[in-house]
């Protein structure tokens, strides 16, 4: 079983190392310890680091010297710790930075096993999906098989049947084919004597139509004859009509212009008409006036 790592440990590792003029880094003590999380070792190293001001000021005092020499020591070694503890931050630094690119690294690789365990997890569970449908689908083959094997001998005794009725229906087609033959020469002699009757008919039917040919050509001689008749009593009513249509024209005008005249003739009429109503009252009124003046007063 692992077990953890101490502050001790960390230090004495420390102190082992910077005995020997290396730096303190994180991988060192690890590797120096054989084990520790790099985050335990970090923080451990950084308490190690602010002891060590106190354990370098413990081993700085000496009593047996004069105190201004003391000082003057004590000064020059506070200088050797301030520059030796910019370099230890620095170098911290840098291994800090290193510490984030591994936690990177190590974040990038537990997410990329973390997605490829998903995946793996994703293709067992289709694979225990395709087993569970590949044994579905077996036993349903089975099932299929048992029907068919029951179907194949329902098959047989339906083929069995069939043959016995394809046996029986050839014996009955070659029956009806041999009569089928013999019908067929029947009907081949009464074609032959349909066909010599046939041309019988035509050669009547020939003589017949030379026949009417010959009425034809003559009824069409009298039918000519008869058309050029009518078309010239066609020319000569038409040659009628335009003669009566031409006098009918003038008829017309002659109406027209007498109509004229009986209109002009009535105007006229009219005219004496009212001269004469107008004489006859101007000597009304004359007689009047002369009856009227032959009176005695």
């Amino acid at each position: 079983m692992r077990t953890g790592i101490t502050q001790d440990q960390v230090d004495r590792a420390a102190d082992a190392l910077v005995a020997a003029g290396d730096k303190p880094t994180v991988e060192k003590v690890r590797a120096a310890l054989g084990t520790g999380s790099p985050n335990t070792i970090t923080r451990m190293l950084d308490t190690w680091r602010g002891g060590l001001a106190e354990r370098l000021q413990n081993v700085l005092q000496l009593p047996e010297l004069p105190a201004e020499a003391g000082q003057a020591m004590t000064a020059l070694w506070q200088l050797a710790v301030a520059h030796a503890e910019r370099l230890l931050q620095a170098r911290l630094a840098e291994d800090r930075a290193a510490l984030s690119a591994s936690e990177a690294r190590l974040h990038e690789e537990r997410a990329y096993w973390t997605a490829t365990l998903a995946e793996a997890e994703t293709t067992v569970a289709q694979a225990r999906t395709r087993q569970e449908l590949a044994e579905h689908a077996c036993a349903n083959l089975d099932s299929q098989l048992r029907d068919s094997h029951a179907l194949r001998e329902d098959l047989v005794q339906q083929r069995d049947r069939l043959q016995a009725l394809v046996d029986r229906q050839t014996s009955e087609i070659e029956a009806l084919q041999a009569e089928r033959h013999t019908r067929l020469a029947a009907a081949d002699q009464e074609r032959e004597r349909i066909a010599a009757h046939v041309r019988a008919i035509e050669d009547r039917a020939h003589q017949e139509v030379d026949r009417a040919r010959q009425e034809t050509k003559q009824w069409q001689q009298r039918h000519d004859a008869a058309e050029r008749g009518q078309r010239d009593a066609a020319q000569a009513l038409e040659a009628r009509y335009t003669v009566s249509h031409r006098q009918l024209q003038e008829a017309e005008r002659e109406v027209a212009r007498l109509s004229g005249q009986v209109v002009a003739l009535e105007t006229s009429l009219a005219k004496v008409s009212t001269v004469r109503t107008t004489k006859r009252s101007l000597r009304s009124a004359a007689s009047s006036k002369a009856a009227k003046a032959r009176k005695p007063k």
